[in-house]
């Protein structure tokens, strides 16, 4: 089988794709899965899909929601040439199917295969749908989605599969995972991320509680490039005996998984793979939705939120909130097995076959 697979702009929008990518490999003893990835030439995608050493091809793409008319005229330029771009590598490389993960350079890939009559799969990570998706499901032929609360958007092309998360988050030891990392006996062990650029106002809220927050708990903060200095700064201002209680790293690949398992807690944004990636690891969390994303990250939150599962906490209010939230999760252990019990209930381990699967279906037809 020939696959196609689209996405980008974010993680969230790639990580699918790829637990989607490495199941069907695994699973296919006697068949051979050919795999072209298509992204935006200037995304971060490129990156995440060389370190799986998967092939990649970069087209044209922009948004056009939220620009003025000059810039979405030139979005609407870049679409026109990525879907010819799309076009003629979809001619070249003939899949028989097209996974669709979401972000802006998955658009022209969905119209150039809808237009070539290729069958294709889109898959919506979100609990909440935004604009493109809804305008691109009439050309798919089926729209995968996290959870029931958003099949109805879709009406019969609708499956409900869950979130495809990375093998290695299942086949992860948590005591084994604790010891590579450093987890402590006696503290909680809190994992602070805040998606694949970091979170500032997540980072200034850990800088401004870290000799707390390392009194009560050994951390690793996956802060972004941005803001590395200074968070090796505030770690430099540490007492001597807590300074070896937090690390700070810009980007996390293959100890993500040992990450999300070994973890007490978690502090992290709300993008979309928040859904699958905790609840695989059964981990409770503070998430604190971006608050320019168009409400996807807000209803990704309550969705977990509203399952008892975590506490959302807004952007604004993370410097006068976060400290005691924190400091009742950390101290109150029960509190977070109970979290954690709820976050396991909403795991669908299956979610990566069951992609697989309509993939196939797709092909075949």
């Amino acid at each position: 089988m020939r696959l196609a697979c689209a996405g980008g702009g974010t993680a969230g929008h790639v990580y699918p794709a790829l637990a989607v990518i490495q199941t069907l490999t695994a699973a296919s003893e006697s068949e051979k899965i050919e795999i072209l990835f298509v992204g935006s030439k200037h995304g971060m995608e490129a990156q995440l899909v060389a370190h799986y050493k998967l092939p990649f091809a970069g087209i044209s793409a922009g948004g056009l929601i939220g620009t003025g008319p000059r810039q979405a005229a030139q979005h609407a330029a870049s679409l026109a040439k990525g879907v010819m771009e799309s076009w003629n590598l979809l001619r070249r490389f003939r899949p028989h199917v097209l996974l669709a993960t979401g972000g802006y350079a998955s658009a022209p890939v969905i119209m150039a295969a809808w237009l070539r009559r290729i069958p294709s799969l889109i898959y919506l990570p979100d609990i909440t749908p935004g604009l493109a998706v809804r305008a691109l499901a009439p050309l798919a032929d089926r729209v995968a989605v996290t959870a029931p609360v958003t099949a109805q958007s879709f009406g019969r092309k609708a499956v409900v599969t869950g979130y495809p998360v990375r093998p290695a988050i299942y086949q992860t030891d948590r005591t084994e995972a604790r010891r590579k990392l450093g987890a402590l006996p006696d503290r909680p062990f809190l994992l602070v991320f805040g998606g694949s650029r970091g979170a500032h106002s997540i980072n200034v809220a850990i800088e401004e509680n870290l000799e707390t927050l390392t009194e009560q708990a050994r951390i690793l903060h996956i802060c972004g490039p941005a803001d590395l200095p200074q968070m090796k700064e505030a770690q430099e201002m540490l007492p001597a005996d807590q300074k070896n209680r937090y690390r700070v790293v810009p980007y996390l690949h293959e100890e993500m998984p040992w990450a999300f398992v070994a973890a007490d807690l978690a502090i992290s944004r709300a993008g979309a793979s928040v859904l699958g990636e905790l609840p695989a690891a059964g981990l409770p969390a503070i998430l604190v939705p971006y608050p320019y994303a168009a409400r996807h990250q807000e209803q990704n939150a309550r969705y977990l939120a509203g399952a008892g599962a975590a506490v959302m906490i807004a952007d604004d209010d993370l410097a006068t909130e976060l400290p005691s939230v924190i400091g009742e999760l950390l101290g109150n252990a029960q509190k977070r097995a109970e979290m954690r019990k709820k976050m396991r209930s909403l795991d669908r381990p299956n979610a990566g076959p069951a992609i697989a699967q309509l993939l196939h279906d797709l092909a075949k037809d």
